[in-house]
């Protein structure tokens, strides 16, 4: 697995990194703080190292909650994102985590979600993806506007 760097763009499987607004990208589930903290850790020490994955129709968040989370922290402007084709890709997948209070969960509800003014609690949502989810190495600094 290679690392990108910010001037790579990384098209593997039709699968595109690209700087995303942060503020264009709509969260659907709580954060737990603990992991937040994990995240704003890893992200200072090594950048920003795993993109976040959003429908390409509603900029909803379907994977990478905390990272975004994180970025607002840090005060960036842009994050790395995939984009999906949420309802038309039979390669992205969502289900319930164990013991989150709901049997199933479909992508209509999800976007549902990110599209309204609540959250779902954290941990509700599982996606899967049939596509790797690519190592980057993008330093905070290039994320902020200037």
């Amino acid at each position: 697995m290679s690392l990108l760097a910010l001037e790579e763009v990384m098209a593997a499987e039709s699968r595109v990194v690209i700087l995303a607004e942060l503020k264009a990208l709509k969260e659907h589930e709580e954060i737990i703080e603990n992991n937040l903290n994990i995240r704003i850790k890893k992200i200072k020490k090594r950048g920003f190292y795993k993109p976040i994955i959003a429908d390409n129709q509603t900029n909803v968040i379907l994977d990478g909650h905390h990272k975004w989370n994180a970025a607002k922290e840090f005060g960036l402007s842009k994050v790395p994102t995939i984009f999906v084709d949420y309802f038309n890709d039979a390669g992205v997948q969502v289900d319930v985590w164990p013991e989150c209070g709901k049997d199933s969960i479909t992508k209509e509800e999800v976007i549902e979600m990110g599209l309204s003014k609540n959250v779902f609690p954290p941990k509700t949502s599982k996606h899967s993806f049939d596509f790797e989810i690519p190592s980057l190495s993008i330093p905070l600094e290039k994320l902020r506007d200037v």
